[in-house]
């Protein structure tokens, strides 16, 4: 197994190595691409290479056109089975961190919990790829109350790091009666306003967190952007008098999430090249936004 986990790494720093190779070969494409569709000559510096990236074009349909990243090789096998992910927390958790813990298996499909005790981060992550675990969460704490949460894709990555805000467990809510038990049903995905880059890398994570849903399932999960603090919510609805009413009911647990780091890796490694951070200067700008309008 270790073996295995070297070679499919080192195949995977070579893929990356070759990103800015391919990426100098597609600029030196779509320049003669675009000369020859605009009528003008090819530019000086190309024409001893023009004849062989001529014929590379021919060759070339819309799929293979552009060049592949190691962002779409993270993803590649998302399709072909569903995710299994791992829960776990940060040392001696507290008993509201383990009862969020506890609530977040059931919003997860297909996740398992397990308590931390003694183990190192090295080791949980050996674990996983052990036993063909394809995300692991981790949540931690500050006096009690959740205030972060990690999410590291394997085999490759990435780990995006979030802060959490505002959290109403189910088990806070008086109304227990109301929100009644939490189904088990794969859910539909509601994921507004992910619109820029970082937002749709996002969407991404967090949709691969989650297996396709019947069309009957009757749950749905939602990740709702504004103001980059992501607001998450979970329902169960019915249709009570006909195909246009509809009862929405909340099961919890609520809460926000604000993105402030994207790692090229999985959470063990140190050396992982940082994709996106949030800066302290970022929280001045008004205007911008992250994750959408």
């Amino acid at each position: 197994m270790l073996r295995r986990n070297v070679r499919l790494r080192r195949e995977y720093l070579y893929r990356k190595s070759l990103e800015g190779k391919e990426r100098l070969l597609y600029e030196k494409k779509r320049k003669i691409k675009q000369a020859l569709e605009e009528g003008k000559p090819i530019p000086t510096e190309l024409r001893n290479e023009d004849a062989a990236l001529r014929q590379e074009i021919d060759l070339e349909d819309e799929r293979t056109a552009a060049p592949r990243s190691t962002i779409d090789d993270e993803y590649a096998n998302a399709n072909e089975r569903d995710p299994k992910i791992l829960l776990t927390t940060s040392h001696d958790p507290s008993a509201p961190l383990k009862q969020f813990v506890k609530e977040l298996k059931f919003v997860f499909p297909n996740s398992q919990r397990m308590n931390r005790g003694g183990q190192v981060i090295s080791e949980i992550v050996e674990t996983c790829r052990a036993h063909d675990f394809t995300d692991l969460i981790l949540v931690y704490e500050h006096r009690g109350v959740p205030d972060k949460i990690v999410i590291s894709h394997l085999p490759y990555g990435p780990t995006s790091y979030f802060q959490i805000l505002n959290v109403v467990t189910r088990h806070d809510n008086k109304d227990k009666k109301e929100m009644g038990t939490v189904s088990e049903a794969y859910p539909h995905l509601i994921l507004n306003n992910f619109s820029t880059k970082i937002g749709e890398r996002t969407a991404t994570i967090l949709k691969n967190l989650f297996p396709v849903p019947k069309p009957d399932s009757k749950r749905i999960i939602t990740f709702a952007n504004q103001s980059d603090y992501i607001s998450f919510r979970h329902h169960v609805y019915r249709q009570s008098g006909g195909p246009k009413s509809i009862d929405l009911k909340e099961v919890g647990p609520r809460f926000e999430l604000k993105l402030y780091q994207i790692k090229l890796g999985t959470i063990d490694q140190e050396e992982a090249q940082t994709e996106w951070v949030l800066r302290s200067f970022m929280n001045t700008s008004k205007k911008q936004r992250v994750l959408g309008e």
